[in-house]
C-alpha cells in the first residue's frame, strides 16, 4: 500500500532487493517433494522489513502452511557482473516453528519435523537469488547449516530450492539507481519556433501591403458600355410610382408635444422641403413619415397612394439618408455601394460604381470630400430602386457649391426617374430654394405653411408677411418663425435713432424689417452712385426717432386691436394687418383694404386694451405664432390639401371595392406594396465577413501589435523563467508564470471593448433599413475578431514559451496547455464583447472590463487559498475563467511532478499533487475546468447577441 496522495507516483519494484518491505512468493522445484505431493503443490513465501532487519520465511502445501522460520538481525546486498545480477540475504538468528497436523508436520503418511525445526535449527539461514545468461543456475535457494542436512538426508538435495517472484511498491523516485532527470532545453527547437514566429508575421505584414495595394492597381472608373446604361436606366425606372399623403401627424414625448396636427402631401415627380429653425421638429417629423421607430407617441394617419400600408412594406420601398454620413472609412466608394447593393439586392441586380477610398485616397490620408461622402450615402440607398427617398439634412455641413450639387441630384432623381423625394433642410440659398416643389414650413412642432412652394409667397403676401425684394424667402420665413414664436412683451420699447455723425446707434437686425443686403441692391448701386455724397447720407439718417421697431409694430398688428387710421383689413388667409407696417406703401395698403372690401368681410371687433389679447386655442403657444398657425388652416392653402388627401383615399378604396372614406379609419393593407426579395442569412454572413476582413487589412494596427507583442513578450517571458527546475523554488516560478500569462491574455482582451463602438451607429442603422440579420453581423464580428486578434496570439506565444521555460516535455501536456490558454482568452474575449456591447460609453466599458477581469483574477487560486474563502461566498469561484485557467494548467504540469526540498544536507522529496492540495487545487479537475471554459465562452456569446438583438435598436 502507499501513503495517501501518492498513488499516482506508484510503482511495483521486481528485483528482490528490498527498500521498505519486500515480498516474494516462490515455487520449490525439488524433484523428490513435488513428486511425494504429486497433486498438491509446495511453496514457500519470504518477505523482509528493511526497517526492522527481519525476514520471515513460510513453508506452503496445498496453499495451506506447515511451518514459518523468523529471522532476525539480517543484512542483504546485491551484485551485478556483465553476466549476472545476484541479490542475497544473510539472517544471524533463525527461530522455526511447526504447525501440527500439516505436511512434515505429522500429517498422515509424512514425517513430523515439530521438534527438529524447534531444538536444531538456529542460524544462520541464507536466501540468494540469481538471474544470469545461463538459465539453469537462475533461481534462489533458502539455506541453513541443519536444514540443508534434513533437506539432503530426506529428500536428497543441498537445500530447498525455489522459483521466485518479487515485487515491492514503492514511489519512482524510491527505485533503486533512479536520478532525477534534468531538464534539458532544446535551444535548435527554440530557434526554430521564434524564427518561425517571426517569419508568421512578417508573412501577415506583406498581405496585408499586398491586399491593400492590390484595390489600387485593379480598380478604376467602370465605364458603362450601351447595354448596360439601358440595364441601368431600367433599374432606376423599374418602380411603382409613390404619392405620399399624411394628416393630424402629432408626436408626444415624455408629457412633451413635440409635434401638433402636421398635414402635407408629395406625389411622384415632387421634391417636399421641409424648413424651419432649428428645434421645429424637422427631424421628428421626417422620421416618423419614414416609419422610425420613435421613442414617445406617435398619432396620425398616413396614405401611399391613398392606402395604409403595415411599416415593414412601407420601410421595404423607401431610402433613408441620415444627416451623419455613418460608413467605414476603409472602404472604396466601389465597395461601399456594392455591400449595399449585395447585402439588399438579388445578385443579379446588382451594379458597380466608382472607386476611391472613403476616408483615404490610397494612403495619403485624405479621402473623398464631404459633398461625394453625401453623394455615395444617397448612392447607397438608390441601390434597391426606392420609390420615395427620405433625406435628413443632406446640405448639412456643406459649402453652398456642395449643396447645390447634392439638391441638383435629387432633382435629377425626381424629374427623370419620377421618384419622390422627401429631405429636412435649413436656410437654404436662393437656387436650391428655386428647385423645390412642395414646402412644409414648421414652427414649434406646428404647420405654418403646407402646399406647394410656387404658392408660397404669394400666400405670406396674403397674410400681410411679404417677403422684401432681395431677401432668399428661405431665410425671411425662418426668421418670421422666429420671431412670431418669441413671447410678447408690451412693454419692450426698442429706440432706434442715428446721430448726425452716425454713432450711439442701437436697433434690432430682422428679416422683418426689409432691409436690403448688399446684393440685394446691387441692381441699383449704379444709379446710387451717381448721387452725392450728400444725398447718400441724406438717404440712410433719419431724421426722427422712432418709439418702437417694426418688429412692435408686427407684434402690435398680430396682438392689438387699437383703432387706427385705417380700418383693418380681414383678407382670405385668415390672419390681419395694421397701420405702423414700415414694409408697405400707401398703395399697397390701399390694394389690400380694397380686396378686404370686395370679399364682403367686416373687419374683426377692435379692443382699446393692448393686454387684452384673444382667448388661446387649443394646443396655442401664446405668441404670434398662433396667428401664423390659424391663418394657415382658414387658407384655400390648407383647403386645397384637404381636398387632395380625401379624394386620394377615396380613389384607392373605390378602386379596392371599399366604400368611399373606409381607409382615413381602416387598418393598414398588407401586400399593397413589395420590395426586393434579401439574400439569405449564410450569403449575408459571407459578405459582411468580407467587408470586415477588408477593415482589418487596412487598419492593420491592431492585429499585428498582438503578433509583435506576442512574440517580444514570449521571448522576453521564456528568458526570464528559463529552464525551470524541480524544487520548491520553481513550484513558485511556475505559479508566477502561469499568473503572469493569464493575466497578459485576460487584460490585453479588453481591446474586445472597441471591437463594436466604431460601428455601434453603423449596425443600428443599417439594421433599421434592413440591410442584414443581427445574426449574420454577430458572427462575421466574432470570426473576424476572435481568430486573428484571440486565437493567433495565444498560440505563437504559447509554442515559444512552452520549450523556452521547459515545463514537462510530452506532447499531451503541451496540448492541454495550448488548450487553456486559447480557451481563455476567448472567454475573456466574449465577456468583454459583451460588455462592449451593452455599454455605449468606452470609459464606463473599460471601467466595467477592467472590474470584471480583477473579480476573476482574485478567485483565481493565486491570490487567495480555495480552502480559505468563506463557504458563503465560495460559489463565486465558479464564476471566475482565471481559476478554470490557472488550475487548469497548474494541474497539468505539476500533477506528477516530484519537488525537491534540500534541507540540512537532506534531499526532501515532495510529491507535486500533495502540493496542489495544499494550495486548495483539485487535481481531478483538468477536464472539469476545461469544459468551465468552454461554457462560459458558450453562454457570453449567446448573451452578446442577445444583447445585440434587443438593446442596439434604433430608437429616435
Amino acid at each position: 500500500m502507499m501513503p495517501p496522495k501518492q498513488e499516482d507516483g506508484a510503482v511495483c519494484y521486481r528485483e528482490g532487493l528490498v527498500v521498505n518491505e519486500n515480498y516474494q512468493i516462490c515455487d520449490i522445484t525439488n524433484r523428490k517433494i513435488v513428486d511425494q505431493l504429486k497433486e498438491q503443490k509446495p511453496q514457500a513465501t519470504f518477505s523482509c522489513n528493511a526497517e526492522r532487519q527481519t525476514c520471515n520465511f513460510q513453508f506452503w502445501v496445498g496453499q495451506m502452511e506447515s511451518f514459518y522460520c523468523a529471522l532476525d538481525t539480517c543484512n542483504w546486498k546485491a551484485e551485478a557482473t556483465d553476466t549476472s545480477n545476484s541479490t542475497t540475504y544473510v539472517c544471524d538468528h533463525v527461530v522455526c516453528s511447526c504447525i501440527p497436523g500439516r505436511f512434515l508436520c505429522g500429517a498422515e503418511n509424512s514425517i513430523d519435523i515439530g521438534d527438529f525445526l524447534d531444538q536444531e535449527i538456529k542460524g544462520p539461514a541464507t536466501f540468494s537469488t540469481i538471474r544470469s545468461e545461463n538459465s539453469k543456475e537462475d533461481g534462489s535457494k533458502f539455506s541453513e547449516p541443519a536444514m540443508n542436512g534434513l533437506i539432503s538426508s530426506v529428500f536428497g538435495d543441498e537445500s530447498i530450492q525455489l522459483q521466485c517472484h518479487s515485487g515491492e511498491c514503492l514511489y519512482r523516485t524510491e527505485v533503486p539507481g533512479y536520478e532525477r532527470p534534468i531538464n534539458k532545453i532544446n535551444t535548435p527547437l527554440i530557434a526554430g519556433v521564434i524564427a518561425g514566429c517571426a517569419l508568421f508575421v512578417l508573412a501577415a505584414i506583406l498581405l496585408v501591403f499586398f491586399l491593400s495595394r492590390r484595390g489600387a492597381r485593379r480598380y478604376g472608373p467602370i465605364h458603362l458600355g450601351d447595354d448596360e446604361q439601358e440595364e441601368n436606366a431600367k433599374l432606376l425606372a423599374d418602380h411603382k410610382p409613390a404619392a405620399l399623403y399624411f394628416d393630424n401627424v402629432s408626436y408626444n414625448l415624455k408629457g412633451k408635444q413635440i409635434l401638433t396636427g402636421i398635414r402635407g402631401a408629395v406625389h411622384p415627380g415632387e421634391l417636399l422641403a421641409i424648413m424651419g429653425a432649428s428645434g421645429a421638429g424637422k427631424t421628428s417629423f421626417l422620421d416618423i413619415m419614414a416609419r422610425k421607430k420613435k421613442r414617445g407617441i406617435v398619432s396620425g394617419d398616413f396614405w401611399l397612394n391613398g392606402e395604409k400600408v403595415t411599416d415593414d412594406e412601407f420601410r421595404s420601398v423607401i431610402g433613408f439618408v441620415d444627416q451623419e454620413d455613418t460608413m467605414l472609412p476603409t472602404l472604396t466608394v466601389h465597395e461601399t455601394i456594392l455591400d449595399s447593393a449585395l447585402l439588399r439586392l438579388p445578385k443579379e441586380r446588382v451594379l458597380l460604381r466608382k472607386h476611391q477610398v472613403i476616408g483615404s485616397e490610397e494612403g495619403s490620408g485624405r479621402g473623398i470630400s464631404g459633398g461625394e461622402k453625401r453623394r455615395v450615402g444617397i448612392a447607397c440607398e438608390l441601390v434597391t430602386s426606392p420609390s420615395i427617398l427620405f433625406l435628413d439634412e443632406p446640405t448639412s455641413g456643406l459649402d453652398a457649391y456642395n449643396a447645390f450639387n447634392v439638391v441638383e441630384c435629387l432633382v435629377t432623381l425626381v424629374k427623370t426617374y419620377n421618384r419622390t423625394v422627401v429631405f429636412t433642410i435649413h436656410q437654404p440659398r436662393s437656387n436650391i430654394v428655386a428647385l423645390f416643389d412642395q414646402l412644409i414650413l414648421l414652427a414649434q412642432g406646428r404647420t405654418v405653411y403646407s402646399g406647394p412652394f410656387d404658392k408660397c409667397q404669394s400666400y405670406f403676401d396674403g397674410i400681410g408677411y411679404p417677403c422684401p425684394p432681395g431677401f432668399n424667402i428661405a431665410d425671411y420665413l425662418v426668421d418670421l418663425t422666429m420671431h412670431a414664436s418669441t413671447p410678447y412683451d408690451p412693454d419692450e420699447q426698442v429706440e432706434i435713432a442715428f446721430s448726425a455723425n452716425g454713432d450711439d446707434a442701437t436697433t434690432r437686425a430682422s428679416s422683418t424689417r426689409a432691409i436690403k443686403s448688399i446684393a440685394s441692391i446691387s441692381n441699383v448701386s449704379a444709379m446710387n452712385s451717381l448721387g452725392s455724397a450728400e444725398e447718400s447720407q441724406t438717404f440712410l439718417r433719419p431724421k426722427a426717432k422712432r418709439k418702437a421697431s417694426i418688429r412692435q409694430q408686427q407684434e402690435r398688428q398680430l396682438y392689438s386691436r387699437k383703432n387706427t387710421a385705417e380700418p383693418m383689413p380681414q383678407i382670405s388667409g385668415g390672419s390681419v394687418r395694421s397701420e405702423g407696417d414700415s414694409m408697405l406703401g400707401d398703395d399697397e395698403r390701399q390694394h389690400w383694404m380694397k380686396l378686404s372690401k370686395q370679399q364682403g368681410q367686416p373687419p374683426p371687433p377692435l379692443n382699446e386694451d393692448p393686454h387684452d389679447l384673444p382667448p388661446a386655442a387649443p394646443g396655442a403657444t401664446g405668441t404670434d405664432l398662433d396667428v401664423l398657425i390659424s391663418a394657415y388652416n382658414a387658407s384655400d392653402v390648407a383647403a386645397a390639401l384637404h381636398d387632395d388627401i380625401n379624394a386620394a383615399a377615396d380613389t384607392a378604396a373605390e378602386s379596392n371595392g371599399h366604400p368611399i372614406g373606409s381607409p382615413n379609419g381602416g387598418a393598414p393593407h398588407a401586400g399593397k406594396v413589395k420590395g426586393y426579395r434579401k439574400p439569405r442569412i449564410h450569403t449575408q454572413f459571407l459578405i459582411l465577413s468580407r467587408r470586415t476582413w477588408r477593415n482589418i487589412y487596412r487598419n492593420p494596427m491592431l492585429m499585428l501589435t498582438h503578433y509583435a507583442i506576442a512574440i517580444i513578450l514570449a521571448v522576453f517571458i521564456g528568458f526570464l523563467f528559463y529552464g525551470i527546475s524541480d524544487d520548491l523554488a520553481s513550484f513558485q516560478n511556475r505559479l508566477g508564470f502561469f499568473f503572469f500569462i493569464l493575466s497578459l491574455f485576460g487584460f490585453s482582451t479588453l481591446t474586445s471593448l472597441t471591437v463594436f463602438a466604431p460601428e455601434r451607429l453603423l449596425f443600428v442603422r443599417e439594421r433599421a433599413k434592413g440591410y442584414y440579420r443581427p445574426i449574420a453581423y454577430y458572427l462575421s464580428k466574432v470570426v473576424f475578431d476572435m481568430v486573428p486578434l484571440r486565437l493567433i496570439p495565444p498560440i505563437i506565444m504559447g509554442v515559444i514559451v512552452y520549450p523556452m521555460t521547459g515545463l514537462v516535455p510530452a506532447w499531451s501536456e503541451f496540448a492541454k496547455f495550448m488548450l487553456f490558454i486559447v480557451l481563455f482568452n476567448l472567454a475573456a474575449a466574449t465577456i468583454c464583447l459583451f460588455i462592449g456591447i451593452c455599454v455605449k460609453n468606452q470609459g464606463v466599458a473599460n471601467l466595467f472590463g477592467v472590474l470584471v477581469m480583477l473579480f476573476s483574477l482574485l478567485f483565481g487560486g493565486f491570490l487567495l487559498n480555495h480552502n480559505t474563502i468563506p463557504k458563503s461566498l465560495a460559489w463565486l469561484q465558479n464564476l471566475s475563467i482565471f481559476h478554470y485557467a490557472f488550475e487548469g494548467l497548474i494541474v497539468n504540469e505539476a500533477r506528477y511532478l516530484s519537488l525537491v526540498d534540500k534541507q540540512y544536507g537532506l534531499d526532501i522529496e515532495v510529491p507535486g499533487s500533495a502540493i496542489l492540495s495544499s494550495f486548495g487545487f483539485n487535481t481531478l479537475a483538468l477536464w472539469r475546468d476545461a469544459i468551465g471554459l468552454g461554457v462560459v465562452c458558450g453562454v457570453f456569446l449567446v448573451l452578446g447577441y442577445a444583447a445585440l438583438h434587443i438593446v442596439l435598436v434604433e430608437k429616435r
